[in-house]
């Protein structure tokens, strides 16, 4: 008997001090190794050059998360983007936005297309982590308000990005058209994809120099094959957090807050049968209440898009 309460004694010992490793690893060291995943797509025209895309999403800014703020700050210098795509929460607290304009001031000039995350209107409030295995989260009763209206102002009028909440611009990158067309967070039930057609043939008829580009916050099911369905060339989205929380080395995540394949929570796939490209960002960030990744480290994507063989 004693033998085999020693032995118990002992496994409980030891997973305790592997869960609390593992907290340590996950609240104190993890959250801090922001990484670049790159990709190469072939989607362009043939002969047209190259083109890199920046993909941010999920930064869930607090103001005193100055360390974030610089590493997403230096992407300006050591990625060089062609395009910024940002697909939402960029904010985490009230004050957030003081640390967004420090991240995204070096990306002035650099066009981008941006879609909202409802914590691109409403604070974070507190969840019981549990309940994300039940299946998507449900909204809080109330939260306060966020300066939507400012940070839509700095996005567009000072860093010159595209608002595509249910809707559609176009830039030119070296001859090439980019239509983007987006939603509003799906997650929230924002998003129309009823205004989608209207809003792309005002931007007229696409030639064989088009690239069409798909952008959402949560890449719901519907969404993505709406998508699909406009034509879309290469699809991103975020909002999962790639899980967040995963078995380390697994492809697979554990939740994904959304009802997309919990194989396709994070990194780049495709959709649908014409085998859209899809980019899910795994996101910068974590909310406020939760302060943790594990397996699954914060990231920015770049996406060098090159020219189709034919």
């Amino acid at each position: 008997m004693g033998s085999v309460a020693t032995t118990l004694k002992t496994i409980a010992t030891a997973g305790a001090l592997g869960a609390g490793g593992a907290a340590v690893w996950g609240i104190g060291i993890e959250r801090y190794l922001f990484t670049v995943r790159e990709h190469d797509l072939a989607v362009l025209p043939p002969g047209s050059a190259s083109i890199t895309v920046l993909h941010l999403s999920d930064a869930h800014m607090a103001p005193w998360q100055r360390r974030k703020q610089r590493w997403i700050a230096e992407l300006a210098e050591d990625v060089q983007p062609d395009l910024v795509i940002n697909t939402g929460d960029n904010l985490g607290h009230e004050r957030g936005l003081d640390g967004i304009r420090v991240a995204f001031a070096p990306l002035r000039s650099v066009p981008g297309f941006f879609v909202h995350g409802s914590n691109d209107e409403y604070a974070p409030s507190g969840r019981n982590p549990i309940r994300y295995f039940t299946g998507p989260s449900r909204h809080a009763k109330s939260a306060p308000k966020l300066d939507t209206d400012a940070m839509d102002d700095f996005f567009s009028a000072d860093l010159g990005w595209a608002d595509l909440d249910n809707a559609a611009a176009t830039v030119r990158l070296d001859g090439i058209r980019i239509d983007g067309f987006g939603v509003n967070d799906a997650h929230r039930d924002w998003d129309d994809l009823g205004a989608l057609p209207a809003a792309l043939e005002a931007l007229g008829a696409r030639d064989e120099a088009t690239l069409a580009v798909g952008v959402t916050h949560a890449p719901y099911r519907r969404v993505l094959d709406s998508f699909v369905d406009l034509g879309a060339d290469v699809i991103f989205g975020g909002h999962t957090h790639g899980g967040q929380v995963r078995v380390p080395f697994s492809s697979r995540a554990l939740v994904a807050n959304c009802d997309i394949p919990l194989d396709q929570a994070r990194g780049l796939s495709s959709w649908g049968p014409d085998a859209v490209p899809l980019n899910v960002s795994a996101g910068l960030g974590h909310s406020i209440y939760a302060p943790v990744r594990f397996g699954c480290r914060p990231e920015a994507s770049v996406l060098t898009l090159r020219a189709r063989t034919r």
